[in-house]
């Protein structure tokens, strides 16, 4: 399908990473030689994205608020298919990709006609977790039931398949469970953002998280609904490219 733009802003700056550390700090070197240190949202290990000297796309937003004037939101890296690519590394930002792409109606065949979208809705055992998207279905929708949406950014591939986790992540076995507690009352669905356009199939990372996959594959059998979202990503724009594969598991 063709690109589709969900989401707009005012040209971010081109610079050089020069190093990452204490996990959410990283200093960047603009075109100017001007050296700054802006917020690195993603504090995992950032497989194959994580390239110092590389070049990277960040976020000018002074505010009194924050203790950083900057942002990291996207890095060049290799394609699958030769040259390079950017890729979204921001982890605060795909919720509310997604948010804007089920709102513009892209997830209708999937998900059918919304009527209204909650974030961080508490849930689950004790109510001890936040769901990122609780969705209400539209009066007269082929199935009413409330769909509990779980969103994750995924930046790790293997050629032309992307992975998730790229760590061991507890968090995210957690939030296989609980979408597997909403069910049948409920939909669940994991939506896997993958941020990369040189992509098109997904499955669990294995290699990273053995016990994850095996939270997947249980969650799926379940009848826990994986659409893995895929975006390309611009200066300017995020666009929304289709849904990717599910790879034989």
């Amino acid at each position: 399908m063709p690109a589709v733009e969900v989401h707009s802003f005012e040209p971010l700056l081109e610079g050089v990473l020069v190093k990452r550390w204490k996990r959410f700090l990283c200093e960047v070197q603009l075109a100017d030689g001007e050296l700054v240190t802006a917020h690195c949202a993603n504090t995992g290990p950032m497989a194959g994205v994580l390239l110092p000297g590389g070049k990277v796309r960040i976020r000018h937003d002074p505010s009194p608020k924050r203790k950083l004037a900057y942002t990291w939101e996207q890095a060049e890296v290799p394609a699958a298919g030769g040259g390079s690519c950017w890729v979204g590394v921001n982890t605060a930002l795909p919720n509310r990709l997604l948010r804007l792409t089920i709102e513009a109606g892209h997830l209708e065949p999937w998900l059918g006609p919304i009527a209204a979208i909650r974030p961080e809705v508490t849930y689950g055992l004790n109510r001890g977790s936040r769901i990122d998207l609780l969705l209400t279905p539209a009066p007269g929708a082929a199935d009413p039931r409330p769909i509990y949406v779980e969103v994750k950014n995924t930046t790790w591939s293997d050629g032309t398949t992307a992975l998730f986790p790229d760590t061991v992540t507890e968090r995210g076995q957690k939030h296989l469970q609980e979408l597997m507690g909403v069910l049948p009352d409920a939909r669940g669905v994991l939506i896997p953002c993958l941020s990369r356009p040189d992509v098109d199939s997904f499955a669990p990372g294995d290699k990273a998280d053995p016990r994850y996959g095996r939270l997947f594959r249980q969650a799926r059998a379940a009848g826990v609904e994986v659409l893995p979202c895929r975006f390309d990503f611009t200066s300017t724009a995020v666009r929304w490219l289709g849904l990717a594969a599910l790879q034989d598991l």
